[in-house]
């Protein structure tokens, strides 16, 4: 009886088994993310673009009427039409392309929304509006522009991306880190350095002696800042031991 006991006891203080931890999401959850939502803002603006400027076409407006037809809350002509059927095709390509290219693009566009919004609202009423514009467009223009600027830098436009973005770069791949051997800690190494500095100078303004030139084109060989400095300091030791 007391053995049985002992083992029950023993049972319920053995240790739990442990949780399984849920997986990391994979790196790349980030980016598809970042991509996507590019993508699709590309494909959706384009529609809309492109319903519009079909409508316009479908409704056999005048090409360069500067009063317009109602299409859709906006005013248009056969020209803004071309425009909206051209901009819809060239968001569809650069999404197709790859998200990088429909980000820039959609960047591009935007700010040029935001240029005409501007430019027509100068000329509204006016012979020059031969876009026919109407107010409600410089409001459509300004919110697709910004729209289109929303979309293509997202995930891409900061001032400190994230690590998982696509568009963040290592600046640790882009600086190689400098060993503190390579920087001079004698006086002997000091000297070294101001004369390599006077000799690379010369050599560039064309007064340099032949010895400078000759010393320069031999640290040429080698990269790295110590190592330049030991070359410097191989030819005076080789002229204190001659």
């Amino acid at each position: 009886m007391a053995l049985s006991l002992h083992r029950h006891r023993t049972a319920d203080r053995s240790p739990a088994p442990p949780r399984q931890q849920q997986p990391d999401a994979p790196p790349a959850a980030e980016r598809n993310r970042v991509y996507t939502v590019q993508r699709i803002g590309a494909f959706v603006v384009a529609g809309v673009i492109a319903v519009f400027g079909v409508l316009g076409f479908a409704n056999g407006l005048d090409y360069f009427s500067t009063d317009g037809e109602r299409v859709l809350g906006l005013s248009s002509n056969g020209l803004l039409s071309t425009i909206s059927i051209v901009t819809a095709v060239v968001l569809v390509f650069s999404a197709l392309r790859s998200p990088r290219t429909a980000s820039t693009v959609m960047i591009v566009i935007g700010v040029l929304f935001l240029v005409s919004a501007l430019a027509n609202l100068a000329v509204l009423n006016t012979d020059l509006n031969v876009l026919a514009f109407g107010i409600s467009n410089v409001v459509f223009s300004v919110v697709a522009g910004l729209v289109l600027l929303l979309l293509g830098a997202y995930g891409r436009v900061s001032g400190n991306l994230p690590p998982d973005s696509p568009y963040a770069r290592d600046r640790d791949d882009e600086v190689s880190p400098v060993s503190p051997d390579e920087y001079p800690s004698t006086p002997a190494e000091f000297a070294a350095e101001r004369a390599m500095r006077d000799a690379e100078v010369a050599v560039v303004q064309h007064v340099a002696s032949f010895e400078q030139r000759r010393r320069v084109a031999a640290m040429a060989q080698v990269t790295t800042r110590k190592e330049r400095r030991e070359v410097w300091m191989s030819f005076d030791r080789a002229r204190r031991d001659g």
